[in-house]
């Protein structure tokens, strides 16, 4: 005769196991350590065997809670997958996202993957340009939603966080140290222009525009090069390149915003779940960066 397991019960004994104990699996669970307890004997009951051993400071697993853990982790991860494709909506279409190339590697990654994951039939158009252009095209509705970096979040944006603007330059390069400064910077209307030229023209130093061009990949090419140095947000510097700090005698840069903006109308339903999942990335990247 078949026996049902409670998903509820592997549930909580996954989560002490992963937090180290019933008291830190509470704020995972969202219940009273008495309830966790209860929990975790239940499941003891079910099996007839005790899965974990009772220390002061920690949890360890029994030989039978040993056999259970890698199982249970993938039954529930297998139940979080049937949960999540029958009741998630199928979306189909479209979807285009307007992205600055400088902040492409560090933030796309974190939810492109699971978006497409969840939403198999829509196709994601990608455009990067400064965010001045990308503004302008969600408001020519060219695109769905659109990520800017700019020194504040306009009135109809979304600040998804704040981040410092540092100097980069190759690694044990001397760059930083010729005058007039090499800057490799980016076209006329990049966000980062201003600032960059405020700092050094109130610091007294001289400078001469190294590269004037939107792609990024070819303003860090001329910092990796050591023929100039770059502005880059800090969750964002290069590889290749370190960060160019007060011993370099460059003035500090002001600090940046990432935000998220929608059209006016609030955009598809489909731009709102992108939009939800850039949001819940951006908060585990910060999370995790704490």
């Amino acid at each position: 005769m078949p026996h049902n397991l409670d998903i509820g019960l592997l549930r909580a004994f996954v989560a002490v196991v992963d937090a180290g104990g019933m008291t830190a699996a509470t704020r995972t669970l969202n219940l009273t350590q008495a309830a966790v307890s209860q929990q975790i004997k239940r499941l003891e009951d079910t099996f007839g065997e005790e899965l974990i051993s009772r220390e002061r400071r920690n949890v360890r697993l029994t030989n039978a809670g040993e056999r259970l853990f890698g199982r249970a982790k993938r039954l529930l991860a297998l139940n979080d997958e049937i949960w999540s494709d029958m009741t998630t909506p199928v979306y189909e279409g479209e979807v285009i996202l307007g992205i600055p190339s400088d902040i492409v590697t560090t933030y796309l990654p974190t939810f492109l993957k699971g978006f497409k994951q969840a939403y198999p039939k829509v196709q994601i158009t990608i455009k990067c340009t400064s965010s001045v252009n990308l503004l302008d095209q969600l408001n020519a509705g060219k695109l769905d939603l659109t990520l800017t970096t700019e020194m504040e979040c306009g009135p109809t944006g979304e600040n998804l966080v704040r981040d410092r603007l540092v100097w980069v330059g190759a690694r044990g390069g001397e760059a930083h140290r010729q005058r007039p400064l090499p800057v490799s910077i980016g076209c006329a209307d990049c966000a980062f222009r201003a600032p960059i030229r405020e700092v050094l023209h109130k610091a007294g130093i001289e400078w001469h525009s190294a590269s004037e061009v939107t792609n990024t990949s070819a303003q860090v090419a001329t910092a990796v090069a050591d023929t100039a140095v770059m502005a880059v947000m800090a969750s964002s510097v290069p590889n290749g390149l370190e960060v160019l700090g007060k011993e370099s005698g460059l003035p500090s840069l002001p600090p940046f915003a990432v935000n998220l903006y929608l059209p006016k109308n609030g955009g598809t339903q489909i731009a709102q779940e992108m939009a939800r999942h850039i949001r819940q990335a951006v908060a585990e990247q910060r999370r995790l960066a704490a």
